[in-house]
Order: structure tokens, then C-alpha cells, then sequence
């Protein structure tokens, strides 16, 4: 399902406010196509780390959350605006977005969900041509940016 391991299992948002751990390995892993998804991460999928709500824990801060269904609530970083979360209302697990952990390399998805709504061309991602962020920018450009990201580690 995944290579993380417990001391991995920590993330939070863009800013730093918001931040996350998880004291086993998530129950499962998987893209979501659906179009509530693609609206809620801005993205064309998300990608979702399935947890026991026993297994998880907000360490600093609280996000906002947004009532997205009658079934479904997600929180996101209302400092920063990262989506954080899907959870169904008293519902047993919180699915964290992937993207938000510190080592998201570590949850691979092993399942897709939604595919009604998967847009043709994601399929072929793989295949477009592509770039490293320093090819793309050059080293001088790259040199002169400051981020102010939190970095992924507390």
C-alpha cells in the first residue's frame, strides 16, 4: 500500500499553521476523479491517504472546514487556503490530501475512485514532455526566489 513509516507520517499547510501526525500507516491509499474533488483541490484528481480518526491528530492549529455535502465536510488552512482534508460526518476515518504530508513520495495510490469524471488526458500524463523546476527557471532566476512555505518538517 505504502513505504512510509511512522516517523514520516507528518504534514501540514502551505503557511505552517496548520500542521498533522499519524501514529500507524494509512488504512488505504487513492486518486479521487470525482468532480467535487477536482473543485476542492483546484487540481485535476485527489489524491487521498485514508486514516483511523484514532490515528491521527491535529499538532498545531485547527483548520476550517466546509460542508461540501450532506454527507462530507473538508478542511483546508484558512491562513493559507491548502486543502487539508475529506471526511464524512461521523464518519470512522479523515482522508488527508497526499500532497500535505511532509514525504509525499511515501503514499502511493493504489486505488482510483470517481472515474466518471476523470478527464481524458490524465492518462497520458506520463508521457508529456517535461522539465525540472531548474531547468524551467535557470539558476539565476531559481537563485533569487525566496519561498515562504513552511518547511517540511516542524
Amino acid at each position: 500500500m505504502n513505504t512510509a513509516s511512522k516517523t514520516d507520517l507528518t504534514g501540514g499547510c502551505q503557511c505552517g499553521a496548520i500542521r498533522f501526525a499519524l501514529s500507524a500507516a494509512p488504512v488505504r491509499i487513492s486518486i479521487c476523479h470525482c468532480r467535487m474533488c477536482q473543485k476542492a483541490s483546484g487540481a485535476p484528481f485527489a489524491s487521498l491517504a485514508d486514516i483511523e480518526h484514532a490515528d491521527f491528530a491535529w499538532t498545531r492549529g485547527q483548520p476550517a472546514a466546509f460542508r461540501s455535502s450532506s454527507i462530507a465536510e473538508r478542511d483546508f488552512c484558512a491562513a493559507c487556503g491548502t486543502p487539508l482534508s475529506f471526511r464524512r460526518i461521523d464518519g470512522p476515518r479523515i482522508e488527508i490530501m497526499t500532497g500535505a504530508f511532509d514525504r509525499p513520495d511515501r503514499l502511493v495510490p493504489t486505488r482510483q475512485y470517481g472515474t466518471e469524471s476523470r478527464l481524458g488526458w490524465v492518462v497520458g500524463l506520463a508521457n508529456l514532455p517535461s522539465q525540472t523546476t531548474l531547468q524551467n527557471y535557470g539558476p539565476d532566476k531559481l537563485a533569487g526566489i525566496v519561498s515562504h512555505q513552511h518547511p517540511d518538517r516542524d
